[in-house]
């Protein structure tokens, strides 16, 4: 699903952000990306939606090499895979109904396909009540799983979650987490980015540590592994 070989990513200002990672995720699989800040974690995300491309090797997902893809190609990769953000990033104007039919609308679905799927993903979530309100009028967990509501509405192979319960309470982080535990059962492979010790030592699902762009530790049922 996921195949990073030899990655490195150097920014123009000399940082070296990743260095010389071979990562192999399956599909289906739920992987936390631990380590400190600057660690890597966010640009190995960055690389994997193609937002950036690395300095050497190569990153393949679903066997297409990202590097020797077309730009006129990168939003059909992005339209298979769903971001949930720390920050939320919904549109303050449109309702939690316009937020999700958004993700649809820029793929170029039809209205039918919108009214159809949008109130089935929004039950999923658990917000099929809250279609007419505006994020405002939202608790910060109803907001994150309008934001999930919107990363699986185009049916993505993958999530990449970053930092996703890093604005909310413990009872609504774990509403969280077992929400996407039931999104990842049904194949779609996550990836999330997080500093919740907690949930990743009480989840034992793999475990892929980096430090100073580089993987020092690569588990399954794996714990945190970082001073809390």
């Amino acid at each position: 699903m996921i195949q990073l070989f030899n990655v490195s990513k150097i920014y123009p200002n000399g940082v070296k952000a990743l260095n010389d990672v071979t990562l192999h995720i399956r599909k289906g699989e739920f992987v936390f990306l631990v380590g400190p800040s600057g660690a890597g974690k966010s640009s190995l995300t960055k690389l994997v939606c193609r937002e950036e491309l690395p300095s050497r090797g190569q990153v393949v997902i679903g066997g297409r090499s990202l590097a020797r893809m077309k730009d006129r190609e990168v939003p059909y990769l992005r339209r298979k895979i769903g971001m949930v953000f720390q920050d939320f990033r919904l549109i303050p104007g449109k309702s939690v109904f316009e937020n999700v039919a958004f993700a649809l609308e820029i793929t170029g679905a039809s209205t039918k396909e919108i009214k159809r799927v949008v109130p089935t993903v929004l039950r999923m979530v658990g917000l099929e009540k809250k279609a007419a309100m505006m994020p405002a009028q939202l608790s910060g967990g109803e907001q994150q799983r309008t934001c999930v509501a919107r990363a699986i509405a185009n049916n993505p192979i993958m999530i990449l979650a970053d930092e996703p319960t890093g604005n909310l309470d413990p009872e609504t982080s774990w509403e969280l987490m077992k929400l996407l535990m039931d999104i990842s059962r049904r194949g779609t492979t996550i990836v999330m980015a997080t500093h919740a010790w907690d949930i990743v030592d009480t989840m034992k699902k793999r475990v892929v540590a980096l430090n100073n762009g580089s993987i020092i530790r690569d588990e399954e049922s794996g714990a945190y592994g970082y001073e809390s």
